[in-house]
């Protein structure tokens, strides 16, 4: 068995204590903000598909806090693999909502002042 400097195989909580901190600090916001109704200036033209950008977001903090959580626990080997394969199912879960939020752009037309018609 393989021991780190931390005393156990997930070597030393310290750094995934801070690893979850940095990315509750800039993952969370945003699309917490975004659910509840505030659209981000860079954002405001392709408002179509932004709330599963949102649930996007908060799927990849998911997979931080499902990989993070049990190595500070210093849980065993198979738990922590078991959450790994869980923070896969997150990530593909992610993936599918990017793709589905830029399809749903790319069909929506750009948010702006509407040009007169002519006719």
């Amino acid at each position: 068995m393989i021991v780190y400097e931390g005393g156990g195989v997930n070597g030393n909580p310290l750094y995934h204590w801070i690893a979850l901190a940095v990315s509750t600090a800039l993952m969370l916001p945003v699309p917490v903000a975004i659910l509840a109704g505030w659209t981000p200036p860079w954002l405001r033209k392709r408002q179509a598909g932004i709330r599963l950008r949102a649930y996007g977001i908060l799927c990849i903090y998911a997979l931080m806090l499902v990989n993070g959580i049990p190595r500070i626990a210093d849980a065993s080997f198979e738990t922590v693999m078991v959450c790994t394969n869980v923070g896969f199912g997150f990530s593909a879960a992610a993936a599918v909502l990017f793709l589905l939020s830029a399809r749903k752009d790319s069909g929506a037309r750009a948010a702006g002042p509407a040009e007169p018609r002519e006719g």
